[in-house]
């Protein structure tokens, strides 16, 4: 293979003082580092990444692509916790939201698929994947998501617990003694669908199960899939119309049964069941299908994930080359 131009990495957390995507260099790199605690699953293994390519391609240009720039500016009552000033101002605790790459791309093909402006368009984009998340969309910007300072809170995810009430935490500290590494490797690791069916966070097998008769995979999957609709509700309070619902993600790609369950059980806004089911070669082969009926109800799309090409966008928008040749 040729030798590349650029490199371009994922970096899901930008932390309080990167705001746009960056070429790295010694100061982002460390400013990366002071972060990674707020998203430990991905930053730290994504900067030895960096480490090793800047090792190997020490002479092209490396350029870190942000899940949270897409959300830089959420309005000031999304992005605010309602705790004391000293923990805003002090320790930094906000919202950021995450998935903003996967969201860049897929609003990007809405846009494209209902032949309208991206600056006129109210949409819900919902990212379910191994992590999980919504976003409210008002004419290009985010205004509302999910998830929050780190990428545990907001839908119950394959692995993670996703929301859960702080007061537990507090009381599993208490009561039982659980310790601060406990409770991280059990609410990231071990929780969601994966804790409460006890045998996988992976909704086919889950689906599979469930139609074997296991009532603990039919709880993990009916769990999942009203967290989803409350994510959706409740980004979509952030709308004026909802102009479209739109799934991406490896699970709202390849998961018809989690897109109906969710959908069949949102009319309060519009959605309407009885979806389509397109073959995922063909989802994959054109990037995108809308699955509505299209009789009535709000548009319903899934957007084959576009995380990698959204990457190459970005890295060539910071080089300043929009035909992609540094």
């Amino acid at each position: 293979m040729p030798v590349p131009a650029a490199v371009g990495h994922r970096i899901v957390h930008s932390g309080p003082h990167l705001t746009a995507h960056t070429l790295i260099d010694a100061r982002v790199r460390a400013l990366l580092a002071d972060v990674a605690d707020l998203a430990p699953l991905h930053v730290t293994p994504a900067l030895r990444v960096v480490d090793a390519a800047r090792e190997l391609l020490p002479d092209v240009p490396h350029v870190a692509c942000f899940d949270t720039v897409f959300h830089k500016d959420l309005p000031a009552q999304a992005r605010t916790y309602a705790v004391p000033e000293r923990w805003r101002a002090e320790y930094g605790l906000r919202r950021y939201g995450f998935h903003g790459l996967s969201y860049s791309w897929a609003l990007r093909r809405t846009a494209q698929a209902l032949g309208r402006p991206v600056d006129n368009l109210q949409v819900v984009l919902v990212h379910l994947g191994g992590g999980c998340s919504a976003c409210a969309v008002r004419n290009g910007r985010s205004v509302d998501t999910t998830m929050g300072l780190t990428p545990l809170e907001g839908l119950v995810m394959s692995r993670r617990s996703g929301s859960l009430d702080p007061g537990a935490l507090l009381w599993l500290q208490r009561r039982h003694g659980l310790s601060t590494d406990e409770l991280d490797d059990t609410l990231h690791r071990h929780s969601g669908p994966l804790g409460l069916s006890g045998t996988s966070g992976d909704t086919r097998d889950l689906v599979r199960a469930r139609e074997e008769g296991d009532a603990a995979a039919a709880l993990a999957l009916a769990t999942f899939t009203l967290s989803c609709r409350r994510g959706i509700a409740s980004t979509a309070a952030s709308l004026d119309r909802l102009d479209a619902l739109v799934f991406t993600g490896e699970i709202g790609e390849d998961q018809p049964e989690v897109r109906e369950e969710i959908c069949s059980a949102l009319t309060v806004l519009g959605v309407r069941g009885g979806l389509l089911v397109p073959e995922l070669e063909d989802l994959m082969r054109e990037g995108l299908r809308r699955i509505d009926q299209a009789v009535s109800g709000v548009p319903v799309l899934v957007v084959a994930t576009g995380e990698t090409q959204q990457i190459a966008d970005e890295t060539r928008r910071v080089l300043g080359t929009a035909d992609g040749t540094p």
